[in-house]
């Protein structure tokens, strides 16, 4: 695959879907008291890297995970680009909803930025999400929504077009075929199925098992 889509860089972090920040009048969750809820649906749910005092399954209805996002840094680059996941919309997603002290808010928004937003191909939200606990509790969290504008936003690829991008992509976070597989496996100890996931997986794994050379 050919890369036509170069990096790019923007400046502004959004809370919300129809308002970016004021610069002047500072209203993103950095800004907010008390503890932060953060959502995860991809490699947040193995690999949060962040510290927290509590992490609850967890329900975002509205948007869904799908491997959307062309990745040019973490597990592909510009010339091979991988395929990661982002949350698309419409549906529902299940994942892991992490509880952040006040006291490491600001750090732990500054260490997903620096992570998420390396091209900015995620709008950073506040979403509600409801906790799978005994409580049943509606919380807010800090989620990572694709940016549909963005030109590393696929759209909806075939099942080999995905499979294709996901044997060649190789990042500084390592191979495109072990985040999937780690995925598969984080949603599983969920018990959470996704479909299109674990038949990747299951064709990734023959990968690992055959002699023969694949594309």
């Amino acid at each position: 695959m050919a890369a036509t889509i170069g990096l790019e860089r923007r400046s502004s972090y959004p809370l919300n879907d129809q308002q970016p920040q004021d610069p002047l009048h500072p209203t993103g969750p950095e800004h907010a008291h008390g503890d932060l809820w953060v959502f995860g649906y991809g490699s947040l749910m193995w690999r949060p890297g962040f510290a927290f005092v509590e992490q609850v399954p967890a329900r975002l209805i509205g948007e869904h995970r799908a491997l959307c996002v062309y990745s040019f840094v973490h597990r592909g680059t510009p010339e091979k680009p991988g395929l990661v996941l982002g949350l698309d919309r419409g549906g529902a997603c299940r994942g892991i909803a992490f509880r952040v002290a006040a006291a490491d808010r600001a750090a732990t928004i500054a260490y997903l930025r620096e992570r998420e937003q390396v091209t900015n191909v995620y709008r950073e939200v506040m979403r509600s999400v409801w906790l799978q606990d005994d409580a049943r509790r509606r919380v807010s969290a800090l989620v990572y929504v694709v940016d549909r504008g963005h030109e590393q936003y696929s759209g909806r690829l075939s099942a080999a077009e995905q499979l294709h991008l996901i044997r060649q992509g190789h990042g500084i976070s390592g191979p495109n075929r072990d985040y999937v597989l780690s995925t598969v496996q984080a949603l599983e100890a969920q018990g959470c199925r996704d479909a299109n996931l674990h038949r990747l997986a299951a064709q990734l794994r023959d990968d690992a098992s055959s002699p023969l050379p694949r594309d």
